[in-house]
């Protein structure tokens, strides 16, 4: 199979279906199922000094769900998935940043008030407390 029929196949198996589930229904209330659905695909061919050639190809595909339509009593709404993984990393990475900023908030803060100790002799680089 070369380059050009593989992507030809891969393009094809994509559909409306990747992104939206058949519809079904449970006590009156419809619900279609919806994923956001990513693809990638490459290939390329050579042929080398003594006229050997090669060539290869690669795709990807990747979906994750997003949420359903609900039909109920003639109403349409829509319920989004909730991805526990991408919450929980987002709030860690809002913890780790507040932390950060408090750390270098307390350390400004440590510099920028006035000094209670002025340089006495510059020998040494002593300090004595003014009183």
């Amino acid at each position: 199979m070369n380059v050009d029929e593989l992507l030809k196949k891969a393009k094809d198996g994509l559909e409306t279906k990747m992104v939206y589930g058949e519809p079904y229904q449970v006590d009156g209330v419809t619900v279609i199922v919806a994923a956001t659905v990513g693809t990638g695909g490459g290939g390329g061919d050579s042929r080398d000094a003594k006229g050997r050639s090669g060539e290869g190809g690669g795709f990807g595909l990747s979906a994750k769900p997003v949420g359903a339509y609900v039909i109920k009593d003639g109403e349409l709404r829509w319920e989004p998935a909730v991805d526990v993984n991408r919450l929980l990393a987002t709030l860690g990475m809002i913890a780790v940043a507040a932390l950060f900023a408090a750390t270098r908030l307390a350390r400004l803060k440590q510099h920028t008030e006035p000094e209670t100790f002025a340089t006495v002799a510059e020998a040494g680089g002593r300090r004595a407390k003014v009183t």
